[in-house]
């Protein structure tokens, strides 16, 4: 792509919807890095497209219900339980 893809005039445009003051070596500098970006984009229609026709597996293991833990086992590694809770710093 060349540096055309966008004009000096386009950037100082959009740096004044952007309320930025920009000198003049910044344009030209914004101006080659637009260009560069545009140019990353069209890399973008180089990625071969995806077989979307892939067939799908589920991965996840069916939603079984279980026993739950009770109070005292889920307490029993809790630095400080207080009446069957767990017990967590203040927050000030």
């Amino acid at each position: 792509m060349s540096e055309d893809a966008v004009s000096s005039e386009e950037v100082r445009h959009v740096a004044e919807l952007a309320r930025v003051d920009l000198a003049d070596d910044e344009v030209d500098r914004f101006t080659r890095q637009f260009a560069d970006i545009l140019e990353y984009f069209e890399t973008l229609d180089e990625v071969p497209a995806v077989d979307r026709e892939a067939p799908l597996a589920n991965v996840m293991r069916p939603d079984e219900e279980r026993e739950s833990l009770d109070s005292e086992a889920a307490l029993r590694n809790a630095p400080e339980p207080e009446d069957d809770y767990f017990k967590g710093p203040n927050v000030s």
